[in-house]
């Protein structure tokens, strides 16, 4: 008879298990949840979650740092084709440009987004969508160190102008790319051998072309239009001996994403006929004076670590808010632009945008002085975090501040109210207050008896909060 009583208790036992396994099986899909590889993750999937993740390579054409702003080629695009789709879009940077074939069929983002040459063999790995754009491989070679002033008969002999001239010496390019693909088939259509140097996939094809105007290496390989781009800035280089044929330049999806692949193929079909999208080609590969201009500033990320003119000052008056002073950077660029001198129509001014009489209130006397403005609107950030103490999440609580640096603290404490009225939870802002602060431009619901500070453009600070943290994660990216 024991044994029999034991037997049903370890059955029930298993039935239990069971029961709770094909419960959680029925749950549904979490907001950023991150999918397991042997899952289905395609468009479904991605709406449900909210978030497109893509995956690109930081470099000078497909997504940098410039003055304060996210930019590259990829990345405008991308913003276009969230926006097409109705989700978030989260920036995925892979460091080794040979794992983003990985990276995508592990499950760690839904699409690359960066310049891929189509090619037979990579269709084996990923799924290409329509071409964005057709280019062709070219090989940057650097010219003699006086070329300005010798004769064209001895700067055309000291040049390569025919791809047989290549065998027996030595290109360097990355593992893994196109540019690799073509050598090999170059050295067997001219019989010989073209030697190749495999450089770290972790430079950008940007960088080792800056490695041949150095003098680092002698040859490189590139796509026509980045290589031609850069070639306005170090003249140095040419970039006239084409090495291949038109080539179709494209992003990837995984081969069980055919939903996302065809939305995405149907995006191109109508971005294509519109001016936008000649017009971000030509503002990342034909605007020459926009590249110098980028590339010798200081506050292009791929020279230094700098976000803009004032981060010396953010750093310090950032101290004692005990935030990440690139979340205040943030907030200066969404206020300001880094421009100390604009004004707003509300009389607000400087770096910080200061109205005059709380400018009166902090102390300060001149609120164009960056120190001053910079100054004043942290002391004000650490006035208003005190107003939020009884939020313990301090991301929430951080949003709760900001939300009151733009619209007021009455507004955000009336959009507290609110939310406790419609059952919302009033200490978080995703999802609860910033819904009911949007609620409060509509006259049902600031004339509701708890609404004490009436209307307010609540689409304001619901988009100032959201694009301040978009770009912080942006700029978590780039600074250290």
């Amino acid at each position: 008879m024991k044994k029999k009583v034991g037997l049903n208790i370890n059955i029930r036992l298993l039935y239990l298990v069971l029961f709770l396994f094909f419960c959680c099986e029925k749950e549904t899909i979490n907001k950023n949840e991150i999918p397991e590889t042997n899952e289905k993750w395609d468009l479904e999937q991605i709406k449900a979650s909210g978030t497109l993740r893509a995956l690109t390579v930081y470099s000078g054409t497909s997504y940098f740092l410039y003055k304060g702003r996210p930019m590259g080629y990829e990345f405008e695009l991308l913003e276009r084709f969230a926006e097409y789709l109705d989700v978030d879009l989260e920036i995925i940077v892979v460091n080794n440009a040979n794992d983003l074939f990985e990276k995508l069929n592990n499950g760690e983002g839904d699409i690359i987004a960066h310049g891929l040459t189509i090619t037979n063999d990579r269709k084996e790995y990923v799924s290409f969508t329509n071409h964005l754009y057709l280019t062709k491989q070219v090989l940057v070679q650097k010219k003699p160190d006086n070329w300005r002033s010798i004769s064209w008969g001895k700067l055309k002999k000291a040049l390569v102008h025919d791809p047989i001239d290549l065998l027996g010496d030595t290109i360097s390019v990355r593992s893994e790319t196109s540019y690799k693909e073509r050598i090999s088939s170059l050295s067997e259509e001219l019989g010989g051998t073209i030697h190749i140097n495999l450089m770290s996939g972790e430079l950008a094809t940007d960088e080792i072309i800056k490695k041949v105007a150095d003098g680092e290496i002698k040859y490189t390989i590139a796509d026509n239009n980045i290589a031609s781009i850069m070639g306005t800035y170090y003249p140095v280089l040419d970039v006239k001996l084409p090495v291949s044929f038109s080539q179709r330049i494209a992003w990837a999806t995984r081969h069980d994403s055919q939903d996302l692949l065809n939305a995405t193929n149907d995006w191109l079909k109508q971005i294509k006929r519109k001016i936008d999208f000649n017009v971000i080609y030509n503002k990342y590969f034909k605007n020459k004076k926009y590249y110098k201009r980028r590339i010798k500033s200081n506050f292009y990320s791929l020279n230094k670590q700098q976000i803009s003119p004032y981060d010396g000052l953010i750093k310090k008056y950032t101290k004692p808010l005990n935030w990440d002073w690139r979340l205040v950077a943030s907030q200066v660029y969404q206020e300001s632009k880094f421009d100390p001198r604009v004004s707003s129509w509300a009389k607000a001014s400087g770096l910080m945008q200061l109205m005059p009489k709380t400018a009166e209130e902090l102390g300060v006397t001149n609120r164009s002085d960056p120190e001053q403005s910079i100054k004043g609107g942290t002391k004000y950030l650490k006035q208003l975090w005190k107003n939020f103490e009884h939020i313990t999440d301090s991301i929430q609580r951080t949003k709760f501040v900001l939300a009151s640096y733009n619209c007021g603290l009455g507004h955000v404490f009336d959009a507290q109210r609110l939310a406790e009225v419609e059952g919302l939870q009033k200490d978080v802002w995703d999802d609860h207050v910033e819904t009911t602060i949007l609620k409060l431009s509509k006259a049902k619901h600031y004339n509701h008896p708890v609404v004490k500070y009436g209307y307010v453009r609540g689409l304001e600070p619901y988009n100032y909060v959201k694009q301040i943290f978009e770009r912080y994660k942006h700029y978590t990216q780039f600074i250290e």
